[in-house]
């Protein structure tokens, strides 16, 4: 029936006119659709009408080849990865195993095999009394021993006597030492959240270190000089083939003038090839009227402190006020001194100017995005609440500006510890010295792009500071700072967050936890792997808001970088071999935005060349022209070969061996963690993280 044109559906909804006409259709593929109302024919029809066997079965087919696909493409993945294990594996003699020396790390990575193997032997008799029935607990509730005429067995017996011993001796201990870890982990998130407590309370004041006018300007042009102390600045280096370059074109570029101005370049390169670049490069930059000079120790000693340490023992130093730091890697703005010397006028008691790090290659992989985000909340967080709050924080080692009078009276450089920046700022906290850190001042510098230089690196950073700890002590007791001074450098700087963080982030998430899926009585409730590891790795983010979408990777990859940083601590505290051993870390040797200006620089040496060339000898020139030969060799990128890591790997095969375990007591949420913790585990035990093989 035709619709009406009239407009009564305005005023009465339920008002239907027309007669109601029913419409069969005798051909069997089109379904049969009754009508009793002008709109009726409009309507959509429900899906589960209209259909015959044959859309039925191509709608089955279709889910059909979905699901094919679904499972393919999950196979596909895991294929993958057994592939790689398979070719670590077979390959294994052509592969840099990264086992530590002999002796190093040994005793933790026996401690993970005895777990690992326990575990194997516990699931298998869970497995075996799971599909016998033999439910004697479930989770916590009380044994029930059976009585002797209802042993089936002596496979029976022994399964019995195991859950005896668990609930006696095995549970009381696990709990005791869970609540203990638990107690930590609960006391670091509350000193994290008032870090970060008071990192929103600088933002709301806007408090930050400030320069009252301009310091650098004078209306009398003769006097204008006086305005500009005496500033030196150190390149220590190591064999730094990829980035001397550049850090020196930096920081030959700072704006300040040159009579006050001396630019150390301490190169302890054992590479004579590197040496005579590193040397070719200083001449090009003296030639050009900077005041830069080469050092190079005979008796290379001490590391980075011996390094600094005889550079600061020379005559000339004498003569200059403060010293600028920055490592290899690190390229400063040409205002960098600008904007941080003019904060030591009218503050005597000032001794360091710490700058923050930007960093080049931030996305240039995973591992470069997580380092990030630890990076970005010590120094928008803890460098700057304890700059502000409390005047002291640990000396990052580069991108700073110290009172040579604040490093004399300290003590100067010392070789004790392979944390010599944080030593240094110890002690100069200890004589009253304070401290600013600048967050708006930025320098560009590298985060490591491979795990095994990462892994070194933060090796070096929490084994130092227990074996400053050691060292430190007596001297922070002793020493004439108040009370909660000390209290603040004993319990939180050294204890909290270089000790007690790895120590229960270790012991709680990749040993107690795989452990508890085997002693149920002592499992750990939720909230605790959970709810609050998800906020706190929340607050880790806020600094760096864009890394957001990695909060789970970076939660489980911090608990995988636990086993070394237990690892270091542990040989820090005990003062054993691996606490004195430096590795300098692998650069890449990114280029940013400032060395646009490289372009600019080469056109410049193009005719400052053809001067150097009118003073240089034939056999001089040939020379230069041979290292630029084997720098162009040397920057063409070498294959590299992935290590596999036992301890990871150990630790990866225990984790999933827990994660079947908890399958049987249907536990979601520890099931899910235990598994992809498992899996990170794996990935980093193959090398598979961060920079790849080429």
């Amino acid at each position: 029936m035709a619709p009406r044109l009239d407009f009564s559906n305005w005023f009465a909804k339920d008002t239907r006119k027309g007669t109601p006409v029913v419409v069969k259709m005798e051909n069997p593929n089109y379904s049969v659709v009754e009508i009793d109302g002008p709109d009726s024919a409009f309507r959509p029809v429900e899906k589960s009408r209209g259909k015959n066997a044959k859309q039925v079965t191509w709608v089955l087919l279709l889910k059909a080849h979905r699901a094919v696909g679904c499972v393919a493409w999950i196979a596909t993945l895991f294929w993958a990865l057994l592939g790689t294990i398979k070719k670590r594996l077979i390959f294994r003699e052509n592969v840099s195993v990264a086992s530590e020396k002999l002796g190093k790390g040994k005793l933790l990575f026996t401690v993970i095999k005895l777990f690992l193997v326990s575990s194997l032997t516990i699931l298998a008799f869970e497995i075996v009394a799971y599909f016998k029935g033999w439910h004697y607990f479930q989770n916590h509730p009380s044994l029930h021993i059976p009585r002797t005429s209802d042993i089936q067995g002596l496979l029976h017996l022994v399964y019995v006597s195991w859950l005896s011993v668990r609930a006696d001796y095995i549970a009381p201990l696990i709990q005791a030492l869970s609540k203990f870890c638990v107690a930590l982990f609960l006391i670091q998130s509350v000193d994290r959240m008032v870090l970060c407590l008071g990192c929103f309370w600088i933002k709301f004041k806007k408090i930050k270190p400030r320069i009252e006018g301009d310091p650098f300007k004078s209306d009398d042009v003769e006097g204008s000089g006086y305005e500009y102390p005496m500033v030196l600045v150190q390149i220590p280096m190591c064999n730094e083939r990829e980035v001397y370059e550049q850090s020196i074109s930096a920081v030959c570029q700072l704006d300040w003038p040159k009579d006050r101005l001396l630019i150390q370049v301490l190169d302890d390169s054992d590479d004579e090839s590197i040496r005579c670049l590193i040397k070719a490069e200083v001449a090009a930059w003296n030639q050009r009227g900077v005041n830069i000079i080469y050092r190079h120790r005979l008796v290379r000693t001490g590391y980075k402190a011996g390094n600094l340490k005889s550079a600061m023992s020379c005559d000339y130093v004498q003569a200059y006020e403060f010293v600028a730091i920055f490592d290899a890697d690190f390229q400063p703005n040409p205002d960098f001194l600008k904007q941080t010397v003019p904060h030591f006028k009218d503050n005597p008691e000032l001794g360091l100017v710490q700058a923050r790090w930007s960093f080049v290659n931030k996305d240039e992989n995973l591992l470069t995005r997580l380092q990030n985000i630890n990076l970005c909340f010590h120094f928008e967080v803890e460098q700057q609440v304890n700059g502000v709050f409390l005047n002291f924080f640990g000396f990052n080692g580069t991108a700073g500006v110290w009172r040579i009078k604040a490093l004399e009276e300290s003590g100067g450089w010392l070789e004790r510890t392979t944390v010599e920046d944080m030593d240094i700022a110890v002690r100069a906290h200890l004589n009253g010295w304070k401290f600013i850190f600048l967050n708006d001042v930025k320098v560009l510098c590298e985060v490591p792009e491979s795990y095994e230089a990462y892994r070194k690196q933060q090796h070096r950073w929490h084994s130092g500071p227990m074996h400053l700890f050691r060292l430190c002590l007596p001297a922070i007791i002793t020493s004439k700072i108040t009370i909660w001074k000390k209290a603040n450098m004993i319990l939180l700087f050294f204890l909290l967050r270089k000790l007690i963080l790895p120590f229960y982030s270790f012991t709680l998430f990749c040993i107690i936890l795989p452990l508890t899926m085997f002693v149920p009585e002592a499992e750990l409730p939720v909230w605790v792997i959970c709810y609050v590891p998800v906020f706190m790795s929340f607050l880790n983010i806020l600094p760096a808001p864009k890394s957001f979408p990695f909060i789970v990777p970076y939660l489980l990859f911090e608990n995988t970088m636990s086993v070394t940083k237990f690892n270091a601590m542990v040989s820090g505290l005990f003062k054993l071999g691996s606490s004195y051993e430096w590795v300098v870390t692998k650069k890449a040797g990114r280029s940013s935005e400032s060395d646009l200006l490289a372009a600019a620089e080469r056109e410049s040496k193009t005719t400052n060349q053809l001067q150097i060339q009118r003073g240089a000898s034939e056999s001089e020139l040939s020379e230069l022209n041979r290292l630029k030969e084997q720098k162009e060799a040397a920057s063409t990128p070498a294959k590299r070969v992935n290590k596999i890591y036992r301890k990871e790997l150990t630790l990866a095969f225990l984790l999933l061996t827990a994660s079947v375990r908890s399958l049987l007591a249907a536990q979601g949420v520890h099931f899910y963690f235990l598994l992809f913790q498992g899996v990170t585990f794996l990935l980093v035990g193959l090398d598979l993280i961060g920079e790849q093989m080429s």
